[in-house]
C-alpha cells in the first residue's frame, strides 16, 4: 500500500495520536469534573430553592401539546423501557425526596412528589445552562462533545420528570382535585 513506509506517513500518524492522547489526557478529566461539580451544585441549588419560586415558574412545567398525556414519552421515546435505569438524586442531600417508588396514592404526597419532579426537572435545565462555556474554552475536538454530552445526560432525566408529573396529574384529576393542573401565569405587571 503507497505510503506505508513512508516516514513522513508514519511520523504524521503518530503525530496525530500522541496529540488525541494529549487532548484526551490533559482535558477529559478537567471536564469531567467540571460537569460533576455543575451537577452537583445545580441539584443542590434546585435543592434548596424555597417552594415559592416553583409558583412562579409554572410556564416551564406545563406539558405541551406534542406531550398530550404522556403518549408521545411511551410511544416515541420508550420511557418505560429505560426510565427505571436513570439515577436518582433526589435523596442525596438531607431532607431530599426519593422519587423512585410511589409510596402513596394520598393527595398531599402526590402534590409533594409532583413539586419535587418540577425541582429535579428545573435541576437538569440550570445544569445545561454552562454548556457554552465548556464549549467556549475548549478545543474543537472536545467543544463538539460538550453539547452531546449535556444533552444526554440531562435530557433523559428532564423527560422522565416530565413524563412523571403528566400521570401523576391525571391521577389527581381523577380525583377531581384543583392541584391536578398547573398553575396560571402570573399576570404581567
Amino acid at each position: 500500500m503507497a505510503g506505508q513506509d513512508d516516514p513522513h506517513v508514519s511520523a504524521d500518524r503518530t503525530s496525530l495520536l500522541l496529540y488525541l492522547w494529549r487532548l484526551f489526557y490533559r482535558r477529559v478529566p478537567p471536564n469531567a469534573a467540571l460537569w460533576a461539580i455543575v451537577q452537583v451544585g445545580t441539584g443542590y441549588a434546585a435543592h434548596r430553592m424555597p417552594d415559592r419560586l416553583f409558583d412562579h415558574l409554572g410556564w416551564l412545567f406545563r406539558s405541551c401539546g406534542i406531550e398530550g398525556d404522556g403518549r408521545w414519552y411511551e410511544d416515541t421515546l420508550r420511557i418505560r423501557r429505560w426510565k427505571s435505569r436513570l439515577p436518582e438524586g433526589g435523596a442525596v442531600f438531607a431532607g431530599g425526596f426519593d422519587k423512585r417508588r410511589l409510596a402513596s396514592r394520598d393527595p398531599d404526597y402526590l402534590r409533594t412528589y409532583i413539586r419535587e419532579t418540577e425541582r429535579a426537572e428545573l435541576a437538569h435545565w440550570l445544569a445545561l445552562v454552562p454548556t457554552p462555556m465548556f464549549v467556549r474554552y475548549n478545543p474543537w475536538l472536545i467543544a463538539v462533545c460538550m453539547p452531546v454530552y449535556a444533552v444526554a445526560v440531562n435530557g433523559p432525566c428532564i423527560a422522565a420528570q416530565r413524563y412523571n408529573r403528566i400521570r401523576l396529574r391525571r391521577v389527581l384529576a381523577r380525583r377531581k382535585d384543583p392541584a391536578s393542573t398547573p398553575p396560571p401565569a402570573p399576570a404581567a405587571p
